[in-house]
């Protein structure tokens, strides 16, 4: 079987770019007749970035992030809120369905991070960690029928204190894990390795991929953003494209523009009779509810799991049902069917719907 594979370098710190970007590979690797593999490295500056089914305002202090020159995107996974800077460094695996090997993928980076001197591995949900349980590295990821994704981060020299002032670390999340604070449950790389740097560990990463998947036909390439001025009807705004001559470059201004969307970045969140929130083992939850006469007159769940469309899927079961423990756990089995039918589900259905449907009826 023949086999795409490709490198892209960012050269942009724009973290709307970026993940536009990633959307783009990840739906051209989708419509790809033929299998591929794309590993994709970028880097974004002070952002704090969310997973597609939380809310902005619970997991970051927006007002203190904005004031210092910062930003809030929504990836299109699933997991948590995590914080960027320049001493971060992220990577993207988008492959087709069958390419798609969890094992492999986190073989490169671990490779890629053992030849820097230091030894990790894989743990829990979706980090990767010290041989002292110090977590350096997280995952999230996005499935359809075609095609998997698996982005994280690489904390190699990033601003702990900054990490811990943007970020609203769930209650929930600290209890279970027994910790204080975000920063006693971190590392940078740089501290195991004092001559690691970014452009070190972009090679370290190049080179375990090569060495996974084979040497791409084409060397690495860096994408660069194409920003220019445009008058409108008198006015001037600022259009960010990106060349013609890639696939999907002559739309790409679109999508630029919807990741930059206030109502995609943050969203609209609705005022609520009741608020809960509650930690299992497949994610934390934050739900808030309007009950009227006994049922669910509006809903808004939001979560960290890794199931990148279950908040939005959650939400739409439970709107208009009844305050019924039968009648939740009815409604949540059939929309697991609609994460399901997408192609893949990490976490288990039958779990979850029961632990929704328990959480919501003993409010």
């Amino acid at each position: 079987m023949t086999v795409k594979t490709h490198i892209y370098l960012s050269g942009s710190f724009d973290p709307r770019f970026n993940l536009a970007f990633e959307d783009l590979l990840f739906d051209n690797v989708s419509s790809e007749p033929e299998p591929a593999v794309i590993l994709y490295i970028w880097q974004n500056a002070n952002t704090v970035v969310i997973g597609k089914s939380q809310n902005a305002w619970r997991e970051c202090r927006v007002s203190e992030l904005e004031a210092d020159g910062g930003i809030v995107v929504r990836r299109t996974s699933g997991g948590g809120a995590v914080y960027h800077d320049l001493g971060n460094l992220c990577y993207t695996f988008i492959a087709s369905r069958e390419m798609y090997d969890l094992e492999r993928q986190l073989k490169v980076i671990l490779t890629a991070v053992k030849a820097a001197g230091i030894d990790a591995g894989f743990s829990g949900r979706n980090d990767i960690v010290t041989v002292d349980g110090r977590k350096f590295s997280g995952n999230a990821f996005r499935f359809t029928k075609k095609a998997g994704l698996m982005h994280g981060t690489l904390l190699i020299d990033t601003d702990s204190g900054k990490m811990s002032r943007y970020l609203n670390v769930s209650p929930a999340k600290i209890q279970s894990k027994g910790v204080s604070s975000v920063r006693s449950r971190v590392v940078n790389l740089k501290e195991l390795s004092p001559a690691l740097t970014i452009d070190s560990m972009k090679e370290l990463l190049i080179r375990a991929f090569s060495e996974e998947y084979g040497v791409p036909e084409e060397p690495p390439v860096t994408i660069e953003p194409v920003v220019s001025e445009v008058e409108l009807d008198g006015s001037s705004f600022t259009l960010t494209s990106l060349s013609q001559d890639l696939p999907g470059g002559n739309t790409f201004y679109e999508r630029y523009q919807r990741f930059s969307s206030w109502e995609w970045r943050l969203g609209e969140t609705l005022p609520f009779d009741v608020n809960i929130e509650k930690k299992f083992t497949w994610g934390v939850v934050n739900a808030g509810f309007t009950v009227e006469n006994g049922v669910i007159k509006a809903a808004r769940i939001e979560t960290d799991a890794m199931d990148a469309e279950l908040g939005e899927v959650l939400t739409a079961a439970v709107t208009g049902t009844r305050l019924d423990h039968s009648d939740l756990k009815t409604a949540l089995v059939a929309s697991m069917a609609i994460i399901k039918n997408s192609g893949f589900m990490i976490g288990n259905p039958e779990v979850i719907a029961e632990d929704i449907a328990a959480l919501i009826s003993g409010i």
